[in-house]
């Protein structure tokens, strides 16, 4: 609505819904003259509501438009492509080392040391050491040494019966001999042992050609003792 001051002729826009069907006293904001001033009729009011232009609600934006503003999935792996498909659990190329053997590696240090051991008897013959050698490589048996007895002593002293024995080792070869231990066994006259003991000569090894004495005595040996019998240590007695 347009209102039209009466006595300056000012002009006004106002919503009709401020002046209402009966009217309302208002007054100049130029030259604060008032004045009465009719309402519209209801029928202009209801025609003017009639032709103004309606607003359409708001619509909601597509649900494909934000799904076309997601960013696209990365592309699937292609399984046919997969960098495992050939793995190998035993095999020794990368990602993995190869897998070390314990039994093997068991078996170097076992040669290793099988090769030093051998080392070191060569040494000690080589050097000449024989006292080393006799007692480190004693034979047990094969020997090519020989045992001269000397008659067995039988006496008495201060109330007990000795039994000696005596002789010699001899070395009938052109080489260094190691001595092993002298055995001695007491037999009855059905072949028994009957008393045993072990005879440990002078010298550990023989020069060739050399000898050396050895010499024993065992105190109340078994009286049914007939035969002595001399052997080195880990051979038949003979």
């Amino acid at each position: 609505m347009i209102l039209e001051c009466t006595k300056c002729h000012t002009r006004y826009l106002v919503p009709d819904s401020a002046i209402g069907a009966d009217g309302r006293t208002v007054r100049c904001a130029s030259c604060k003259h008032s004045w009465f001033q009719a309402g519209a009729p209801v029928l202009d009011l209801v025609a003017r509501a009639e032709a103004a232009p309606i607003a359409p609600p708001p619509v909601a934006p597509r649900m494909e438009a934000e799904v076309e503003r997601q960013p696209a999935p990365p592309p699937a792996a292609d399984p046919a492509a997969s960098p495992y498909e050939d793995y190998d659990a035993f095999a020794h190329e990368p990602p993995f080392r190869p897998r070390r053997n314990p039994a093997r590696r068991w078996t170097v240090a076992a040669i290793a040391a099988g090769i030093a051991m051998l080392a070191a008897a060569a040494l000690v013959f080589y050097a000449d050491l024989p006292g080393l050698a006799g007692q480190l490589f004693r034979p047990a048996t094969g020997t090519p040494l020989k045992i001269v007895s000397k008659p067995v002593d039988q006496h008495t002293f201060n109330g007990n019966e000795i039994f000696a024995v005596s002789g010699i080792v001899l070395n009938p070869t052109d080489t260094r001999q190691p001595i092993p231990d002298i055995r001695a066994d007491l037999r009855d006259a059905q072949k028994r042992i009957v008393f045993s003991w072990i005879i440990r000569p002078e010298a550990t090894t023989l020069p060739p050609k050399g000898q050396v004495q050895f010499n024993s005595a065992q105190v109340n040996v078994p009286v049914n003792a007939q035969e002595l019998v001399l052997s080195f240590s880990g051979e038949a007695a003979h």
